[in-house]
């Protein structure tokens, strides 16, 4: 899609005991190797980098998954959104997680990928930099210092690992926007700690907590529900406390959003996750002037699911084998398609045959496109899933299908046109 670095693995286990709470990959054997080697041989014949997100979950993780250990974490707490109950880490413990940051970053770098991230916030480094979570009255404890020691620890011996010449960043909350987490003013001071340690090439700014329900959609991972780009400010506001790039991804939907950020300065790096979900294809529609063809994502989430990661918008999403993106022109092109029914549905069928090479009729007996999703837009916090439709209206406008409004299609309408196939 012409995108210049994909980043995968969110987020990928280090440790045994950071048991799954999704299906992730394990960064803690050697067996990733030659599968994460592939994948980055792949990547890399189209000009593009790829990065891994490495973790330890601590006490978010699952204990009632993989090997059933128990959940580790700075100290003996229960995780509000997992519900496993952490025992607090003795030293022991502490020195082999921090070897298996180490190891795991050799993996990566070994396997070709050309850097990663690890992702604090909720996660063990985390929790160890949070007083919310982080109770401990030895030397990982207390002072906001003591609090850093940990991560500074994992960092030193990733850079040990892998050297100068990788990529080594921080998916980093700028605020825990929570009662007795850490501050905007903490994130600040924990990421000058870092920044002199010169460990860091990067940080990937987010903001909120995300062990609840809740702090997930709406801090990390917003939707529909929430304006485009609801942290931006945050975000850019840590900018200018830093002096390493800055990354940002949430609910940057659109390349006017996504150039507003790079062109003021507000960030280095605009992620555009879910949006690149909808359409894999931006960069290249960028390229060839049809930016007014992208396929805009609508916040609807559909793809965080477990069991669906796919696109409510982009049905190739996730079944590319069998749906490819890319609609190739029929064998017998010209062949005459009635659709009846201007639903969501019906415009993707005519889009399609359209697509193919054939001369599509549309009925539709309301007078606007839409079916079912106009009735969804009427809630105001969905409004944006509207684009669904127009988006599919606007296709159909440029292949020059037939659309009919206010039409009732009886049997004879739809015969009159002779057609192929109904639909």
């Amino acid at each position: 899609g012409g995108i210049a670095l994909t980043m995968f693995g969110g987020s990928s286990n280090v440790s045994p005991d950071s048991n799954n709470t999704f299906q992730q990959i394990r960064v803690s054997d050697d067996r990733c190797i030659p599968h994460l080697t592939a994948f980055a041989e792949r990547i890399h014949k189209h000009d593009c980098a790829i990065m891994c997100q490495i973790t330890h979950l601590g006490r978010r993780s699952e204990s009632y998954s993989d090997d059933w250990l128990p959940a580790i974490a700075p100290s003996a707490s229960r995780e509000t959104l997992h519900r496993s109950f952490a025992r607090e880490m003795d030293q022991h413990d502490i020195d082999r997680v921090v070897r298996e940051f180490g190891d795991a970053a050799w993996r990566c770098k070994t396997a070709g990928l050309d850097g990663l991230e690890t992702l604090t916030g909720g996660h063990l480094i985390g929790q160890f930099f949070s007083p919310s979570t982080n109770k401990r009255t030895d030397s990982y404890g207390g002072s906001l210092e003591n609090r850093c020691r940990f991560g500074l620890e994992v960092y030193e011996e990733i850079r040990r690992r892998v050297g100068d010449d990788f990529l080594v960043g921080m998916r980093f909350i700028v605020d825990e926007a929570m009662a007795g987490g850490l501050d905007f003013d903490d994130c600040v001071a924990i990421a000058g700690v870092f920044e002199r340690a010169g460990y860091l090439d990067f940080f990937n700014a987010i903001y909120g907590r995300m062990d609840t329900v809740f702090g997930l959609a709406r801090d990390n991972m917003p939707g529909m529900a929430s304006p485009i780009a609801p942290w931006l400010d945050k975000a850019a506001a840590f900018k200018r406390e830093v002096s390493l790039p800055v990354f940002h991804a949430a609910r940057i939907a659109d390349i006017a959003t996504a150039s507003h950020e790079i062109r003021e300065g507000l960030i280095d790096m605009a992620g555009m996750t879910r949006a690149h979900i909808a359409d894999p294809h931006i960069v290249n529609k960028i390229k060839s002037g049809e930016e007014e063809r992208i396929r805009p994502c609508v916040g609807a989430t559909h793809c965080m699911g477990v069991t669906r990661p796919v696109c409510l918008h982009n049905p190739s999403t996730g079944r590319e084998g069998r749906l490819p993106h890319k609609v190739e022109r029929s064998e017998t092109p010209g062949r005459k398609i009635v659709v009846v029914g201007g639903g969501v549905a019906g415009l993707e069928a005519a889009r399609v045959a359209a697509l193919r090479g054939h001369t599509v009729t549309l009925f539709e007996a309301a007078p606007s496109l839409g079916g079912q999703v106009l009735l969804a837009s009427e809630a105001t916090w969905r409004k944006d899933i509207l684009g669904v439709v127009d988006w599919r209206s606007d296709e159909l406008d440029r292949l020059g299908v037939d659309v009919r409004l206010n039409v009732y299609a009886e049997a004879d309408d739809v015969l009159a046109l002779d057609p192929d196939a109904v639909i």
